[in-house]
């Protein structure tokens, strides 16, 4: 575990690095370094971290949650988050991190440039507050952008991303930062549970996702475009294949069947989809996933679209 904590370290151009359970463990690792109970944190509306974390920030992190809308590409907008800072006031809690997500899961695997972390951490610098980037997905984003990894988590004071999606690996975060940030992480590892023994065997796997699985992130990406594309075909699905960016499709099935019966009836013919609520539907593509299993699927699901339209009838 201590070759992969310095080899995540190393690409990602931090000082330390610290392998936890889960995506989820480290955002809070992070929210319990950064902060102190009674704090106030900022995050958009869409936020991994808002919506399906327990509500850890504040049960177990003792802060106050400000919402700012998330733009439909993910972005937060600086004028928003800077008068979502406090100013210096007795009767308010005190503004110490700002969040954010690359890619963004909710708004689709949008991707945030590099520019525009450094433009929105520098404001977030600028008053004070440190900066957590929850990059589950952030070799995602660099795949899509081109760029090193390293250059889009350059701004932020800690960053954390996932073994255990497009990486491959069977389980397991990391989550990045200076030495005093990563030791004092350590601690809280421990407290919640998280010190692991023997934690090697695991580790192993998450050496050869850094090693061996960024680069093929791509083909996820052309098989989630591929994906779009064909749905975009089918009467009654309502999707926007230029707005994907990564390997997450979002897209409505027809108005006159519900989603969660949509789902069911897709799962039910071994095409599996999530859902986020209302009429949307998530699709993720990764290594399992070819574009001859794309193509079956797009004929299922068109197939039960049919079906769908018949019953409407």
């Amino acid at each position: 575990v201590n070759l992969l904590e310095e080899l995540a370290a190393r690409m990602l151009e931090k000082e330390a690095a610290l392998f936890t359970a889960s995506g989820t463990m480290s955002n809070l690792i992070a929210i319990l370094t950064h902060t102190r109970h009674g704090n106030e944190i900022i995050m958009g509306s869409e936020a991994h971290m808002l919506w399906a974390e327990v509500g850890s920030a504040s049960t177990l992190g003792g802060v106050v949650m400000w919402i700012v809308p998330n733009e439909q590409d993910g972005r937060l907008d600086p004028g928003m988050v800077e008068q979502a800072i406090r100013p210096e006031n007795i009767h308010f809690p005190q503004t110490t991190l700002l969040c954010l997500e690359n890619t963004h899961n909710r708004c689709g695997g949008t991707v945030l440039t590099p520019e525009y972390t450094s433009a929105i951490a520098e404001l977030a610098h600028q008053h004070g507050l440190r900066v957590h980037l929850d990059g589950a997905r952030i070799f995602n984003a660099a795949v899509a952008l081109d760029v090193p990894v390293s250059e889009l988590v350059a701004p932020a004071d800690s960053v954390c991303f996932c073994l255990s999606k497009g990486l491959s690996a069977p389980v397991g975060s990391l989550l990045c930062g200076t030495q005093e940030f990563v030791a004092t992480a350590r601690k809280w590892r421990k407290m919640l549970g998280g010190g692991m023994r023997q934690v090697g065997i695991i580790a192993a796997a998450g050496i050869i996702a850094l090693q061996k699985m960024v680069a093929r992130l791509a083909e996820d990406h052309a098989t989630a475009r591929h994906l779009a594309y064909g749905l975009a075909n089918i009467p009654g699905i309502t999707v926007h294949p230029d707005r994907v960016q990564t390997n997450i499709v979002m897209f409505e099935p027809p108005i006159t069947i519900p989603a969660p019966e949509f789902i069911q009836r897709s799962n039910a013919r071994g095409v599996r989809f999530g859902s986020l609520g209302g009429q949307r539907v998530r699709a993720v593509t990764h290594r399992m996933v070819t574009k001859a299993d794309i193509d079956e699927a797009l004929n299922r699901i068109e197939f039960l679209v049919r079906e769908i339209e018949s019953e409407a009838h």
